[in-house]
């Protein structure tokens, strides 16, 4: 394994230069939105430098012996940004686009987003670059299990927390946490979130993080004078987020209307039936091979949707200032990490649309790993409904201090959350002073 140096260049680098990767757009995302919070905040240079700059970025082999005997070597990493307010907390993701700068793009968005939350954690992310499509069980969790031994000295309940992301799931989650057991001698429940029930799990962890989707997009369509009962949602990504988010908005009443997965997605007027796209999307169906619910809809016709609400709940990077003029929906809440560049995020302001940030509107996942991280530290358990309503408590504050402090100083929701959650670090990064 290898130390590498953050990606992070020198604060007062020209951000608006092009880039030229996925990775690259939303590192220098991160990067812009820390420099006007930090600028909103009144904070010097050094600080904003600190907090731009990774505690420690780790990149390591992992070779998989393929089932057919063939040997391939990925690349694995593990972000933490900041670990001034407590462990590291943050995702794992198995995709063929991670890199060091997507990463650590978004180990700076949960060091906010924990912040924001009141969360004693830092921000931390990690995952291997690599395509699990065709991969077998056996594999996944060969791989799995190799990238934890790697990472192994830089994580555990007190140093960094793994949970799911993109690609990982509850099952990822118990083969991590059990190859840490292994080698701490003891089992150690409170070394990974989002895992199994049977492990150490929390009640409510699966849908968490659409719960908090849909409880700070009510509070927005309050704000907006939107009824529910009349919302029409439109949701681009319809995995463990996007799925679960469109059966709670459609509980509410809202009238779930377009869906659509990395093939493209299913377009109906009158209300789509989400508990049967669930069922068979889950047993791996695409949502074009299931015509019969309402007309196909690709990805891109899906944000230009005439709708109240618009949820990119897939990948970062989605709006953009090609696409950002063609958005119709007049509130946009961001279940996905990043997927609003900063050209586009001025673009909908000019246009009148309110931007629910992700690192409020998806924060629900980190929430009820909050609270199985602390179940597994006391050995004990909470109910669904016990868990479900310290979720609603926690994101419900937060959400109302972020319109409050928006309201307060005419700015963006965005540049309301993030400084609020910057503030708390660099706060702790005061009193905490500098060693030596």
């Amino acid at each position: 394994m290898t130390i590498t140096e953050s990606a992070v260049a020198n604060v007062g680098r020209d951000l608006r230069a092009p880039v030229s990767s996925p990775g690259q757009l939303a590192h220098r995302s991160a990067l812009m939105q820390l420099e006007k919070a930090a600028e909103f905040l009144g904070l010097d240079k050094g600080m904003q430098q600190l907090l731009a700059t990774p505690r420690r970025s780790l990149t390591v082999a992992v070779p998989l012996r393929r089932d057919d005997g063939r040997l391939e070597v990925h690349t694995g990493y593990r972000v933490q940004h900041s670990l001034t307010r407590g462990p590291g907390k943050g995702g794992v993701r198995f995709h063929p686009a991670t890199d060091l700068n997507e990463v650590t793009a978004l180990a700076m968005w949960m060091t906010w987003k924990c912040a924001l939350l009141g969360l004693p954690y830092g921000g931390a992310k990690g995952g291997i670059a690599v395509d699990v499509d065709g991969f077998s069980r056996a594999e996944k969790e060969r791989m799995t299990r190799r990238y934890t031994q790697e990472i192994l000295p830089f994580i555990g309940p007190d140093k960094d927390i793994p949970a799911p992301d993109v690609n990982t799931d509850e099952t990822t989650m118990a083969w991590m946490m059990d190859t840490y057991s292994v080698s701490a001698g003891y089992s150690v429940h409170a070394a990974t979130t989002g895992k199994p029930l049977t492990v150490g799990g929390s009640n409510g962890r699966a849908t968490a993080t659409s719960r908090g989707v849909v409880i700070t997009a009510l509070e927005a369509m309050r704000h907006k004078g939107i009824d529910p009962t009349s919302a029409t949602v439109a949701i681009q990504g319809f995995g463990k987020v996007g799925a679960h988010a469109a059966r709670l908005f459609a509980e509410e009443g809202c009238r779930v209307v377009a869906v659509t997965d990395v093939t493209g997605g299913i377009h109906q007027d009158r209300g789509l039936l989400i508990d049967p796209l669930i069922d068979l999307a889950s047993q791996g169906a695409m949502l074009t091979e299931l015509s019969g619910f309402g007309d196909r809809i690709s990805n891109k016709e899906l944000l230009a949707l005439d709708v109240d609400v618009l949820v990119p709940a897939a990948m970062d990077g989605v709006l953009t200032e090609v696409n950002a003029n063609e958005v119709r929906a007049s509130l946009i809440v961001e279940g996905a990490n990043g997927p609003t560049s900063p050209e586009a995020d001025a673009i909908l302001a000019d246009n009148g649309i309110t931007v629910v940030p992700d690192i409020l509107a998806n924060a629900g996942g980190v929430v009820v790993s909050y609270l199985e991280w602390v179940q597994n530290l006391q050995a004990f358990s909470w109910s669904i409904e016990e868990v479900d309503r310290k979720l609603a408590s926690l994101m419900g504050a937060a959400s109302q201090t972020v319109w409050a402090l928006a309201a307060n100083q005419a700015v963006s929701l965005r540049l309301a959350a993030h400084a609020l959650g910057v503030g708390k670090v660099a706060e702790a990064h005061r009193d905490r002073g500098l060693f030596p």
